[in-house]
């Protein structure tokens, strides 16, 4: 399986498996995902699937050793306290005693007073649980320059991934540099733009020559720029094709045409404009 060695020297599956509006049939999906052979399966507070995929993975019959779970505290739990908190729910509702990946979902909005004290309060708890053993890493989600920046002033341990929106058509290139410099991963939520992506001429040309689909060839111009994939579906032949990628490298010409996209794909979603 391919993996990526974070800066505290975990390793992490490149390709994982991911849950966003899956609430429906959740053992199955996940029991299809893990047939499939993604070991890394990605949830949070707010998907409102914990549960679910942590009663599928106990049935799995595979050792919760072999599974790497990233989960994420949501916005109404910010603060020591309250992450505390949430960190200890997520546990019960995942039916395990330790989390490979804790993320903090968003960041405070900028506009917040205080928006910087309140991050650095929800990092001390990460910190915690980590030097407690109960999370094998710990990182951000949707963090931009301004957040990182700050953040990156006040921790005493450093996040190991950063979890952003990334797909052809909107790539966040500055986000990437600043935490490739500091030996933070990349991770990539929506890769296939949500589906949005699927009919955009260029990348359809592309997949036809390399003989492949649309998200395939989405899913590895991510793993070629190093980025750690977090592909997302219901269908069992989807789920199964966005994992075994056919042995196929995107030449130097098409990685370039794909780089210079106009954006397309995009969520709309940005931490300072979000209404959550």
């Amino acid at each position: 399986m391919l993996t990526k060695k974070l800066n505290n020297g975990l390793h992490i599956p490149k390709i994982g498996f991911g849950t966003w509006q899956i609430t429906e049939n959740v053992d199955l999906i996940i029991h299809t995902a893990l047939q499939a052979g993604y070991r890394h399966i990605d949830t949070a507070v707010l998907y409102g699937n914990e549960t679910e995929i942590g009663h599928a993975i106990k049935n799995a019959g595979i050792n919760r050793e072999e599974i790497f779970l990233t989960t994420k505290v949501w916005n109404t739990h910010r603060g020591y306290e309250n992450v505390l908190q949430s960190f200890e729910e997520s546990l019960n509702k995942l039916q395990t005693d330790y989390i490979d990946l804790y993320l903090l979902h968003w960041p405070e909005k900028t506009s917040t007073e205080n928006w910087d004290e309140i991050n650095a309060s929800s990092w001390r708890a990460l910190e915690e649980v980590y030097l407690q053993g109960k999370v094998k890493a710990i990182g951000v989600s949707n963090f931009m320059l301004i957040h990182l920046d700050s953040l990156l002033k006040k921790c005493s341990i450093k996040p190991m991934v950063n979890q952003i929106e990334y797909h052809p058509g909107y790539l966040q290139d500055e986000v990437i540099t600043y935490c490739k410099d500091r030996n933070i991963a990349i991770a990539a939520w929506s890769p296939i733009g949500s589906g949005r992506l699927l009919q955009h001429p260029l990348l359809k040309d592309l997949a036809q020559k390399y003989h492949i689909s649309v998200a395939q060839l989405c899913i590895q111009f991510a793993l070629q720029n190093d980025i750690i994939v977090l592909p997302k579906s219901t269908s069992k032949e989807n789920i199964i094709n966005n994992i075994n990628l056919p042995k196929f490298t995107i030449d130097e010409h098409d990685m370039a045409l794909i780089k210079n996209m106009e954006e397309a794909g995009f969520s709309g979603l940005h931490p300072d404009k979000v209404d959550f």
